[in-house]
């Protein structure tokens, strides 16, 4: 179907981030790199343990991942080898989870609060990923907050990635004194119709934003005698018209590997469509 998709248009990322973006193969970059066709992440070591916390409920459901690129001059604890694969593990029960409440945070989508929506048990909250060969450093909410001084953080996708931006914004806000300090930029309340949405944590000059964008790329007109379910297809060759706000980043992470599959997509003329 498609065997590689070149983000040229990512070349204009801080230089000191990333060189140039592909689903194939990834070339320079001085943070954590994962690369896969189940999406690109470009991350700091220590918000990946964020998104071991948050996104542990989308990696756990059988997507498979490559061997991470650890660089071992930026280890955080001896066990934490040039080798170790983070996503080969087990669940772990453990009582000081969940790292925030739901309930109290102003950016979390009541829809998607179990608790909220009258869930009555609270088990399913205390589960800690623990790799097989390693250990992850404890999430250390002031020391994120420091780390994240006058930076930017992006991520681009769908309502994974939105709710995955949510919980990033509620577990960050557990360090904050002053709550009122950390707010939509444009007064915007969350919904799915919003493509782009800014969180600002005024005390610590950085940025959390979010861009709804599925497929990374832009939609156009269906081949001339396609079938009539055809609405539309993917432009390949052009990045999505919304690339250009999110290119200057300092961590960019994306999340559209599940939408590539044969069940939702197809080849005709030459062209992908969406099913």
């Amino acid at each position: 179907m498609v065997k590689k998709l070149k983000f040229s248009s990512c070349g204009h990322l801080r230089s000191d981030l990333v060189k140039d973006l592909n689903f194939g193969k990834m070339k320079h970059c001085h943070t954590w790199v994962f690369h896969s066709f189940n999406g690109v992440l470009v991350i700091g070591p220590l918000l990946l343990l964020f998104l071991v916390a948050i996104g542990s409920g989308y990696f756990y459901n059988a997507y498979s991942f490559p061997e991470p690129i650890v660089h071992e001059n930026e280890n955080r604890t001896s066990n934490l080898s040039g080798k170790c694969n983070f996503f080969d593990g087990n669940w772990m029960p453990d009582e000081s989870y969940p790292l925030y409440n739901a309930s109290e945070c102003p950016f979390a989508e009541q829809g998607f609060s179990c608790l909220a929506n009258g869930r009555e048990d609270k088990e399913y909250l205390k589960w800690r990923w623990k790799p097989r060969n390693c250990e992850i450093p404890r999430f250390d909410v002031h020391e994120i907050l420091e780390k994240l001084r006058g930076k930017r953080v992006v991520f681009v996708g769908d309502s994974l990635s939105r709710t995955q931006w949510e919980s990033m914004i509620c577990i960050l806000m557990t360090g904050v004194e002053d709550k009122k300090s950390v707010y939509e930029v444009k007064g915007r309340k969350i919904t799915r119709q919003i493509r782009h949405l800014q969180v600002r944590f005024s005390s610590f000059n950085f940025t959390v934003e979010f861009y709804r964008s599925i497929f990374l790329v832009q939609p156009g007109a269906p081949p001339k005698r396609s079938p009539k379910r055809i609405k539309k297809a993917l432009m390949l060759d052009k990045m999505d018209d919304i690339s250009k706000e999110w290119i200057q980043s300092d961590i960019l992470i994306f999340n559209t590997g599940h939408w590539w599959t044969p069940t939702k997509l197809f080849e005709l003329q030459g062209l992908v469509l969406p099913d």
